[in-house]
């Protein structure tokens, strides 16, 4: 008699597994597998996978009842739950009016000098309430569930004072217990220099090591600290100053690296053990091979480039070849990349970044889980792990890159639950 089982996926046309990479990061042609099975099937007994395989070798090995959820997936495409390991999810108001500026020439850094991008936000989120941001956020989530998202990272960083970048990780907090979307929070104080701290930016730095940091670790708010590593935002030394105080305060560390001017984010990511570098799109030649002799994750951002009009893009390719560990995120934000859809992100990879398709699948899935610490029970199909997966109405893989701005997410299932379903329209 075989093990009874919660729910049951079958039939699946394909289901990608990306199983095998739990213990470290896929890199070079390891990307490319993905772990495809036909007539596919997952089984799942109190959140967890207990069973993959062909849907008729799954069949044989678990017993279901009346209380079992069956999923038919006949003709449909499965994946392990989508993982976005960098977005700004919580904050206030919106910059749409940027987007003449971009269309006349205006770059992210003239706009942030003038007092706008950045800064314009954080003049929003510093004047709403927890429960105003909290409601804001709360249906951008339901959107990038919609769009198959099951776990995404969140940094803080339109506070730039103590008061709201608390209060902005609270918020994180609370929404981790009240919706599906699994949040992992990340304090990203060093955003930008705040207009009060303009004539000396060296007194926020100050600020941010000696009371910040410390309140936000002692109360447990977030696992990582960024930094906006970046001409006119935070140097090297400062960004180096920064994370070595986070680490001393037990948290991990990522960077905003390499986005806009070549300033060796790269290299100060792997020498000093990040867990990721994000954007990377000026990465010198020695920022590759030192990122590729280290474990951190080149976390690559596309709808960023592509919504701030840039022609160019981080060298994906040569990142691959290299050995890099590569992961795709969305860079959800109000400014430089108001995109929350992961299948989007996907497509303009494989159009813009030149990644194949399985490549992407890695990308987003168990290389994306690498980038928050969270391989060990996401990003992948395989017994032990957390049941988190995503049905697409599409016969192949290659076909959710394919249909760029496409809804094809039929179901979302996370930790052994179905969250979201698609309803489809009233026939003729």
């Amino acid at each position: 008699m075989g093990e009874k089982v919660d729910l049951l996926l079958h039939s699946a046309a394909e289901l990608i597994t990306v199983a095998g990479g739990s213990a470290r990061p896929r890199r070079g042609r390891e990307m490319a597998d993905i772990g495809l099975i036909r007539d596919g099937a997952v089984a799942v007994r109190d959140g967890r996978i207990v069973a993959v395989g062909p849907t008729r070798d799954v069949l044989e090995r678990v017993e279901t009842d009346r209380a079992t959820i069956e999923i038919d997936a006949r003709g449909k495409v499965v994946l392990p739950g989508l993982v976005d390991p960098h977005t700004h999810l919580v904050f206030a108001g919106s910059r749409e009016y940027e987007l003449e500026m971009k269309i006349a020439g205006v770059s992210y850094l003239e706009i942030l000098a003038r007092g706008g991008g950045i800064l314009d936000t954080v003049r929003a989120t510093r004047a709403a309430s927890p429960a105003r941001l909290k409601e804001v956020a709360q249906g951008y989530l339901r959107e990038m569930l919609a769009q198959g998202t099951t776990t995404a990272e969140v940094k803080s960083g339109y506070g730039l004072d103590l008061e709201t970048e608390l209060k902005t990780l609270q918020v994180v907090a609370e929404l981790n217990g009240c919706q599906p979307v699994e949040l992992v929070p990340t304090f990203l104080g060093a955003h930008a220099v705040p207009p009060e701290y303009r004539d000396n930016p060296e007194a926020y730095v100050d600020l941010v090591v000696e009371e910040i940091l410390p309140a936000v670790a002692g109360r447990g708010l977030a696992r990582f600290c960024d930094v906006f590593c970046e001409e006119g935002v935070f140097s090297p030394e400062q960004t180096r100053r920064i994370l070595s105080a986070a680490r001393r305060l037990g948290l991990e560390l990522k960077l905003h690296a390499d986005e806009i001017e070549p300033l060796g984010g790269a290299e100060l990511a792997a020498q000093m053990g990040a867990t990721s570098a994000d954007h990377l799109v000026q990465i010198s030649e020695q920022g590759i091979r030192e990122l590729a002799n280290s474990n951190t994750v080149a976390v690559l951002l596309p709808a960023t480039t592509f919504c701030l009009m840039g022609t160019q893009y981080a060298p994906a390719r040569r990142m691959l070849e290299q050995g890099v560990a590569v992961a795709l995120a969305s860079d959800f934000n109000p400014g430089s990349s108001p995109v929350n859809s992961l299948p989007l992100v996907m497509g303009i990879a494989c159009r813009q970044l030149k990644m194949r398709p399985a490549e992407v699948v890695t990308a987003v899935t168990i290389n994306a889980a690498h980038a928050i610490g969270q391989a060990y029970r996401l990003g992948s199909l395989e017994p032990g792990k957390q049941a988190d997966l995503v049905v697409f109405d599409a016969p192949s893989y290659q076909y959710i890159m394919y249909r760029l701005g496409a809804q094809l997410v039929d179901t979302v299932v996370k930790a052994g639950r179905v969250v979201w379903r698609r309803r489809g329209m009233d026939a003729c």
